[in-house]
């Protein structure tokens, strides 16, 4: 279900449709992007660029993925790595580093932060007329910036992609996530919104596109160029930040070193790893990322397509292994985490008979938006064999999870109940 537009935020469908109007009368650039795709999101959204240079000291690492990734903490998936739910158990509301998920479309980049540098560009930013208006900012100027720090979730927005097959026998494309390809942590950094006005923010600007130091993306044969995705103005000015820290240590090489983009509660593609450029623009901006891939397709879905995809979905996990075995008799105690996009999970229900009956679990942590709220169940098992366990989480949108998903062909924003498969003995 579309999500509410929360008071403060930029009403997203109406930015998407005004854009595309734009771009088909010549207002806007889509440098990557056909202008059949252009016209299929328009047709969507009715029924509802780069700048040149490349990566500076960089060079890539012997495997798609630097840290170690021990089985008993990950599952690995080409060149992503997906949390084992299980090793997740008493880390705290925060994610470590090192149990952190990655997600690469290439191999991560190992740059060196004193010759890295961020470059701001483009029509959005005060100049004399026709100049491409560029303002550099160092690793330490960022640093020596007003500072934030923010608890939030990175999420991929193909999490639980797995289910659409395995629960509801539907074939989508991509990365077979359960349900761990999310985390979250303490970050560190300054306001988007600082270091834009610093850059000379001009009152034109609509539209800021931060691209990725990682290597180009090729997909069916075409090279799509370095990572990149738009954000409306509005949404950078609020609460988006150019994070430095993870957790108290600068980011790791997987997560972004030496700076990433983190755009809380929205679908993971925003949070640009290894940020090199921003553009600033007076017209609106696409890129493969928000045209051919994190929209919707499929028939449940417009013709043509969705609007890009912005916030995410609403969900709930076990921190248990699947298949794990309880003994019939002796109490045991349930431990999972729920989260939206949409705002703080403030209601969790439990269900240890595959669904026929459910009970409130004890929250954990005062529900705040964008990260997740820990819970527990105590459960004395009586009935020998196999079982579902079912957590259902309600937001304060009022969004509770459906007891199947809405599908798409590419298998975002699975939001359904998952069925976590367990053994009485």
């Amino acid at each position: 279900m579309p999500s509410p537009t929360p008071a403060g935020h930029p009403h997203e469908t109406h930015y998407d449709r005004r854009r595309l109007h734009q771009w088909l009368t010549g207002e806007a650039r889509a440098d990557g992007v056909t202008r059949r795709r252009l016209l299929t999101l328009l047709v969507a959204t009715a029924a509802a660029g780069t700048a040149s240079g490349t990566p500076r000291s960089a060079h890539a690492a012997d495997r798609a993925i630097v840290k170690p990734l021990p089985p008993q903490w990950f599952i690995e998936r080409g060149t992503n790595a997906e949390t084992r739910w299980e090793a997740l158990r008493g880390t705290g509301h925060h994610t470590p580093n090192e149990l952190f998920f990655v997600r690469n479309h290439t191999a991560t980049p190992v740059l060196d932060a004193d010759d890295w540098r961020l470059r701001l560009w483009g029509s959005g930013l005060r100049g004399s007329p026709g100049e491409d208006r560029p303002r550099e900012f160092g690793y330490d100027d960022l640093r020596a910036l007003p500072a934030v720090t923010r608890t939030a979730f990175v999420e991929c927005a193909g999490n639980g992609r797995s289910y659409f097959t395995t629960q509801q026998g539907q074939t989508v494309t991509g990365t077979s996530w359960t349900l761990g390809a999310i985390g979250v942590a303490r970050w560190r950094g300054v306001r988007l919104a600082d270091v834009l006005r610093r850059a000379g923010l001009s009152p034109d600007a609509v539209d800021v596109q931060p691209r990725g130091l990682d290597a180009d993306y090729v997909s069916g044969g075409e090279n799509l160029g370095r990572v990149r995705r738009p954000l409306p103005l509005a949404k950078a000015l609020d609460d988006v930040l150019l994070a430095y820290e993870m957790n108290g240590e600068p980011l790791p090489y997987d997560h972004g070193y030496p700076v990433r983009v983190l755009v809380p509660s929205w679908v993971g593609i925003a949070s640009i790893k290894w940020v090199g450029d921003i553009e600033v623009s007076a017209q609106p901006l696409y890129s493969p990322w928000n045209t051919t891939f994190y929209r919707l397709f499929g028939p449940s879905h417009p013709e043509g397509g969705g609007a890009p995809l912005t916030r995410q979905a609403t969900k709930s996990a076990f921190e248990l292994a699947a298949g794990a075995t309880f003994t019939a008799g002796q109490k045991h105690v349930l431990h999972g985490r729920s989260w939206s996009g949409a705002g703080p999970v403030t209601r969790v229900d439990v269900s240890t008979d595959g669904g026929a009956n459910w009970r409130p679990a004890h929250l954990h942590d005062r529900p705040r938006a964008g990260t997740w709220t820990r819970w527990s169940l105590g459960w004395r098992p009586d009935a020998l064999g196999a079982t579902h366990l079912l957590a259902r989480a309600t937001d304060t949108a009022d969004r509770t999870q459906p007891d199947t998903a809405v599908p798409n062909t590419q298998g975002y924003l699975f939001d359904g109940v998952v069925r976590h498969p367990v053994s009485v003995v």
